[in-house]
């Protein structure tokens, strides 16, 4: 067997070995971004972090910019998530602003990890416009949420103050507290 032949039947038998690994290797690298920022991820150190051979990192992404906007893809799903469960109980407009206070206070400052996470992507994006079609996304679904309780205005004011407060909280010594965001959001949706 010619070597060229060798090395895909040992990529194949890797990929049928651990069928988790490129999941395992979108979660080291979120691990890595929240330790060390972007600049400070590299295939190497995503590799290390997800206990794999330096060489899986190209058999499962074109490059680095591959695996970073599967990274944030996969971020912004889990946070999308996270806001359709916990609005898809709710049936009135009260309820619907009690749920934006739950997002902020228990997914938006649920750890230093995603608050790094946050900032992260919001300067890669700010910075390189081939990300932004996540923050698009991300927004959109986001709202779509907001829109089902709220007028499009209200919506996106209120998805503007989770965004905000987000970068409030990472950047703060003192975050907000729960009443100050159920204020705001009474502010908001009140004046729609």
């Amino acid at each position: 067997m010619a070597e060229s032949e060798r090395d895909n039947h040992a990529r194949r038998g890797e990929r049928r070995g651990d069928p988790e690994r490129r999941n395992r290797i979108i979660e080291a690298c979120l691990d890595v971004i929240a330790e060390k920022g972007v600049a400070g991820t590299s295939h190497r150190v995503v590799a290390t972090a997800a206990g794999v051979p330096l060489g899986s990192m190209t058999y499962y992404f074109d490059g680095m910019d591959d695996l970073l906007h599967q990274a944030f893809e996969r971020f912004t799903d889990e946070s999308v998530r996270r806001m359709r469960e916990r609005f898809a109980a709710v049936t009135t407009r009260d309820q619907a602003c009690d749920a934006v206070v739950r997002t902020i206070t228990e997914d938006v400052f649920r750890s230093q990890h995603d608050l790094n996470l946050n900032l992260e992507f919001y300067t890669l994006a700010a910075r390189d416009p081939s990300y932004r079609d996540i923050t698009t996304r991300w927004m959109d679904r986001s709202r779509e949420q907001l829109r089902r309780f709220f007028d499009p205005h209200t919506a996106q004011l209120l998805d503007a103050m989770i965004e905000g407060l987000s970068i409030h909280c990472a950047l703060s010594t003192v975050p907000p507290s729960e009443d100050d965001i159920r204020e705001g959001v009474r502010r908001i949706a009140s004046a729609a």
